[in-house]
């Protein structure tokens, strides 16, 4: 099956003007003007293009596929996520992993349920451990579940800087940054350490420490809910400028926000209004996690559950309330997290790149159609394939 997308606005993500994309066999064969198509038998859709605009596939450094939370007891483990919950918002890949609960949340329940949302359609990848240290692994070893299982390009999110964390000491993360290192350089994979940072006062200094102290280059690192406060976002923004990717976290609640927390379109927009590079920063969804809210004391007083649609969300709040350009905020929903990640076929509008588009009405930035590896997944702003229970 040919599919022939015709004169979009392609963003790849930055602005190539008028275009035609030709997918073949789930990538991207050609992007040119004026492609003509002459073929005899061959089964082949065209789309009118003209009204929208063509960006890649949004890329979700973080969500919990199989669902998180519990910190209110049993009845407050969230669900698990949907295809459409991500397909319909213009995501196409998502990078999993466990949280607070690595217990009754587990490693190959993760593994599964990524499986099968890759048969659904999506693109699915996935953390080793949980916030905890010793890490939870399947084989027994950070640098073995990265090395020998496919879907594993990492390990996170290791929790520092929170009550809920192990605490580690500055040695630990180092040799969990070196086992992950190790365990990607062997199988070609980034290796990353996904960091969840709380509100502790250290915020980011472990991760100093052990950078100044062992050979383990800062790069290992990618922290996540940097938007927490203006304090924590600007504490990092030496690091950014040293080739540090940061991440904001897009789900948020109204009582987060009352306490400090910028949404994940304002602090885009402050980190690049200080002078941030817009290739340094990310924005995640969390999506399917708790968002829990505790007092001074550390007592939870309220939950809530993340969202992946709060990525396409996001992005509309950072062009149409921030002002901050679309080639701007598609390197912080998709480029930049695949870039930091080593997932080299994502992110992008390029020739022999996976076919991970999204196609945008260009007044209103509404999705019309999505397409994943080339599998039309949304059309007319429709789910055109839904989850096997669904």
């Amino acid at each position: 099956m040919l599919t022939l997308i015709k004169n979009s606005q392609v963003y790849s993500p930055e602005p190539l003007g008028a275009r035609d994309i030709l997918i073949c066999d789930g990538r991207i064969a050609a992007i040119a003007e004026n492609i003509s198509l002459s073929l005899q038998g061959a089964s082949h859709t065209v789309v009118d293009g003209s009204n929208f605009y063509a960006v890649p596939g949004f890329v979700d450094p973080l969500a919990h596929i199989t669902g998180g939370g519990g910190e209110g007891g049993f009845h407050t483990r969230t669900p698990a996520m949907n295809l459409t919950d991500a397909s319909l918002f213009g995501v196409t890949t998502l990078v999993a992993g466990l949280g607070t609960d690595a217990t009754t949340r587990s490693l190959p329940d993760l593994l599964a349920k990524a499986h099968a949302l890759e048969h659904e359609g999506l693109n699915i990848f996935c953390y080793t451990g949980s916030y905890e240290v010793p890490v939870r692994t399947v084989t027994g070893s950070v640098r073995d579940d990265i090395l020998l299982i496919d879907q594993f390009i990492g390990v996170g999110e290791v929790a520092v800087a929170d009550h809920r964390g192990s605490h580690p000491s500055a040695h630990e993360l180092a040799r969990i940054a070196s086992e992950a290192r190790v365990g990607g350089m062997l199988s070609g994979k980034r290796g990353i350490v996904f960091l969840h940072v709380g509100e502790g006062a250290e915020q980011l200094d472990l991760v100093r420490q052990v950078c100044g102290q062992y050979p383990v280059p800062l790069t290992q690192f990618y922290p996540t809910h940097m938007n927490r406060s203006v304090a924590l976002l600007q504490h990092g923004y030496d690091l950014a400028k040293q080739g540090m990717v940061l991440d904001v976290t897009a789900s948020t609640t109204p009582e987060l926000l009352a306490q400090g927390e910028l949404s994940a379109a304002h602090a885009l927009a402050q980190a690049l209004a200080d002078g941030i590079d817009k290739t340094q920063i990310s924005i995640s969804s969390d999506g399917n996690a708790s968002l829990p809210d505790f007092d001074a004391a550390g007592n939870l007083v309220g939950l809530q559950v993340g969202r992946v649609a709060s990525v396409y969300e996001a992005f509309v709040s950072a062009v149409t309330e921030h002002s901050i350009p679309i080639n701007a905020a598609l390197h912080a929903v998709s480029t930049n997290a695949a870039r930091y990640l080593g997932l080299t076929q994502k992110g992008q509008l390029r020739e022999q790149g996976d076919a991970d588009i999204v196609l945008m009405h260009r007044d209103s930035l509404a999705i019309d159609s999505v397409w994943s590896r080339g599998k039309r997944l949304v059309a007319d702003g429709q789910a055109v394939v839904h989850g096997t229970f669904k």
